[in-house]
């Protein structure tokens, strides 16, 4: 006789705009939110009683709801609301997990006229995900994704494997560029702990990825992603487990041969930015004595 398993519901992708107003001065948050709850939920799989579910529409309006009474302040601590709040208002809702994208604008300086312009950051996306459950206690994963970044020099490759079907030629001087996704785990236990300057944290983990990219002499990416994540561990101490996902964006030298002309020269080169297909390189990145919990596949979700 089938069973059921693991099973959630939720609200996916409440796009969220505040707008807080100082005066002439205005600040602005920008979020997508996705709740999913999971609980006491037998019944309305096997005979459609909607008795233990509390209505996706219901978390949809918290999300707006709590924006406005508590704020945001950061992606991290509005999920941290949301999942208490959920978990601890509902018997039947044992498990809360909140995914967040915070959107970054800029201000558009208009002297004299207000402070209510801006501009989207075009830097890359911050992500939170915050986890409630019960039983297991707190979890809190930040992140960003499509932080595009390119080295025109210092990268290498050679020395790999070959077979017959290699074309690859071997470079000593190449055009490194990727798309960074990562997702780090703080070693937090829940409200109950120093709640951490989430703010902070993240700027100051973006700018050791940025850092260690720009300052690795590169042989490979699986070496350079590597840099990445441990230059990430070895300065926040509040960061257990990294988990890198890069795109090489590959960069060949367009042949231009057939114009006789010479293409890599002293005063630079001329290259094809390929769309797809691409290499892609992933891996966790883990403290001493730590233990992975981030899932393989988290980054691609």
């Amino acid at each position: 006789m089938p069973t059921l398993g693991q099973n959630q519901y939720g609200k996916a992708e409440t796009r969220i705009v505040k707008v807080t107003r100082e005066g002439t001065t205005h600040h602005l948050e920008d979020l997508k939110v996705s709740v999913a709850l999971s609980g006491d939920m037998d019944e309305v799989h096997y005979s459609g009683s909607n008795a233990t579910v509390l209505t996706t529409d219901a978390t949809k309006n918290t999300v707006f709801a709590f924006a406005k009474e508590y704020g945001i302040g950061s992606p991290e601590r509005f999920g941290t609301l949301l999942a208490r709040h959920f978990t601890e208002s509902q018997p039947t809702l044992t498990r809360a997990r909140i995914r967040m994208e915070s959107y970054a604008w800029e201000r558009i300086a208009t002297p004299g006229e207000g402070e209510h312009s801006f501009l989207r950051d075009g830097r890359g996306v911050r992500t939170a995900q915050i986890t409630h459950d019960r039983e297991e206690g707190w979890e809190a994963l930040s992140g960003l994704t499509a932080l595009t970044v390119l080295n025109s020099t210092d990268s290498e490759f050679h020395g790999f494997l070959k077979d017959r079907y290699t074309t690859l030629p071997e470079t000593r001087d190449r055009v490194l560029a990727t798309d960074v996704t990562a997702l780090w785990r703080h070693r937090w236990s829940g409200p109950q702990d120093a709640t951490p300057d989430w703010n902070a944290s993240h700027a100051a983990a973006r700018g050791h990825l940025l850092d260690a990219f720009a300052r690795t002499y590169s042989y490979s990416l699986q070496q350079t992603l590597f840099a990445m994540g441990s230059r990430v561990i070895d300065h926040r101490p509040e960061i257990d487990e990294i988990r890198l996902s890069l795109p090489n964006k590959h960069h060949f030298l367009a042949d231009l041969t057939p114009f006789g002309m010479e293409n890599e020269t002293a005063d630079g080169a001329v290259y094809f930015a390929a769309d797809r297909p691409y290499g892609l390189i992933e891996a966790t990145v883990l403290r001493e004595g730590a233990t992975a919990r981030i899932p393989v596949d988290a980054t691609n979700l």
